[in-house]
């Protein structure tokens, strides 16, 4: 199974979520980009219908493929803020 990483991180003069090297929209306090994570993560776990679906990867090239409907990753945010004080501080939310 896929898990997928969301890590809650400064960006842009606020703060954001991030998956890879892809930031999502900067808000302006930790809370708000960490509860966004969150319903980010929630959606992730929700089945639909399978379809042809298209994604832009890190280098900016568009694929397509494929997804069946139920075939959901295992989701997770990973809290930056907690990263940054100190050796062993991080904190999975």
């Amino acid at each position: 199974m896929i898990k997928v990483v969301y890590e809650v991180v400064p960006h842009d003069g606020g703060w954001a979520y991030r998956l890879g090297g892809v930031y999502s929209e900067a808000f302006p306090t930790h809370a708000e980009a960490l509860e966004a994570a969150r319903i980010v993560a929630d959606e992730q776990q929700v089945g639909g219908d399978s379809a042809e679906i298209s994604w832009q990867d890190e280098n900016g090239k568009w694929h397509e493929e494929y997804a069946e409907g139920g075939d959901r990753p295992e989701t997770e945010v990973v809290d930056g803020m907690w990263q940054n004080r100190g050796a062993g501080a991080s904190q999975s939310v």
